[in-house]
C-alpha cells in the first residue's frame, strides 16, 4: 500500500477526475456532502471553504494504491475501512470527503478527496504529511498483511520519458554493479563500461568529500536524487563491507586450506610409521610369525639336499 499526496484550490477538478465515467469509478464512502450529482458534490465542498475564506490550499487529494497480488482482499467495503483508518491517523477528521474506486488501471486504488477546512472551520495541518504517510502506509500494510513492493519496483519503465528514463537507467545499473564492487575504482570502471560517468563533489576547496553526481545521455543526477541508498557516503560504506567480506571470505579460505593440509599429513606420518603393520621393523613382528617362517624354509632347505 503507497499514498500519493496532492493539494490545490478548487474542487471541481480533482471531483470530476474521481468521478470520470471513464474510469469505471464507483463511490464507496462519503460524509459530509449531497451526493445526488456531482455538482451537488463540489457545490458542498465550496460551502464549507467559506468557514475559513483565508485559507487558499483548500483541496486535500490523496490516491491510495494497492499491490495486485491483494487483489483477492480488496472488496470495496475492505479498502474502505482502510481509507477511513488511513485517513484517521493522518489526523483527516471531521471533516467532508469523498472516496472513489477506480479500475482504469492495473492494480487496485482509490482517490481520496477532502475538505482542509473542518466542520468547525479548523484548517487540516499537512505538516510533514508525505513522511507521515509513509510511516502509516507501512503500518497499516503490516497490520493487514499487504503486499509491499519497494519504490522502484512499481516503475513502468516503458512508459517513463526524459530525464526520468535515464535516471531509472542509472538506479537499475547501480543497484546490480554496487554489490559486486569493492572499491570506487572497480565501481568507475564497471559504470564507464555502461555509459555512466562519475564525479565526485568536495567540500569548498578541500579534499573532503560531500558527495556525488552521476551523468548518462547528458543527463546530470545527484547519488540521492537517483535513490536515498545512492548518496556518496552510503555507497561507500557498501564498498567497505563488500572488502571486509572479501577478506573474511579469503581468510577462511587460507585457514581452511591450512587444516586440511594438516590432517593430511597427520594421516601420511601415520600410516608411514606403523598403518596396518606393513611398515613394522624386524624385532616389531610376533615371534609365533618367525618361527613359522624358520621351520618352513628348513624343509625347504631338506628337499633340495636330499
Amino acid at each position: 500500500m503507497i499514498a500519493k499526496i496532492m493539494k490545490g484550490s478548487g474542487f471541481k477538478g480533482v471531483i470530476n477526475y474521481i468521478l470520470d465515467p471513464k474510469k469505471g469509478t464507483i463511490l464507496i464512502d462519503s460524509s459530509g456532502v449531497r451526493t445526488d450529482s456531482i455538482s451537488h458534490i463540489i457545490q458542498s465542498f465550496i460551502d464549507q471553504t467559506e468557514l475559513n475564506p483565508r485559507v487558499s490550499t483548500v483541496v486535500g487529494h490523496i490516491s491510495l494504491s494497492f499491490s495486485a497480488q491483494d487483489s483477492p482482499k480488496l472488496s470495496n467495503e475492505w479498502m474502505t475501512i482502510v481509507a477511513r483508518e488511513y485517513m484517521e491517523k493522518m489526523g483527516i477528521k471531521d471533516t467532508q470527503y469523498i472516496i472513489g474506486r477506480h479500475f482504469d488501471k492495473e492494480h487496485p486504488h482509490v482517490h481520496i478527496a477532502f475538505n482542509r477546512i473542518d466542520n468547525n472551520g479548523k484548517t487540516i495541518s499537512d505538516r510533514n504529511d508525505r513522511f507521515r504517510s509513509e510511516k502509516i502506509c507501512k503500518e497499516l500494510t503490516a497490520k493487514y498483511g499487504l503486499y509491499f513492493a519497494g519504490g522502484k519496483e512499481r516503475v513502468k519503465e516503458h512508459r517513463l520519458k526524459e530525464p526520468d528514463k535515464t535516471k531509472y537507467e542509472i538506479y537499475q545499473t547501480l543497484k546490480a554493479e554496487i554489490t559486486r564492487c569493492r572499491d570506487w575504482k572497480t565501481l568507475r570502471a564497471h559504470l564507464k563500461r555502461q555509459d555512466i560517468d562519475v564525479r565526485f563533489k568536495y567540500k569548498g576547496n578541500s579534499q573532503e568529500m560531500q558527495g556525488i553526481i552521476f551523468e548518462k545521455n547528458g543527463y546530470l543526477f545527484n547519488g540521492s536524487k537517483v535513490d536515498r541508498s545512492f548518496s556518496y557516503s552510503k555507497i561507500d560504506f557498501v564498498l567497505q563491507q563488500n572488502d571486509r567480506k572479501h577478506e573474511q571470505q579469503m581468510r577462511g579460505a587460507i585457514n581452511l586450506i591450512s587444516n586440511v593440509a594438516e590432517v593430511t599429513s597427520g594421516l601420511a606420518n601415520e600410516l608411514i610409521e606403523g598403518g596396518l603393520g606393513l611398515f613394522q621393523p624386524h624385532g616389531t613382528v610376533p615371534a609365533e610369525v618367525y618361527n613359522t617362517l624358520d621351520k618352513k624354509k628348513k624343509k625347504k632347505k631338506r628337499k633340495i639336499h636330499l
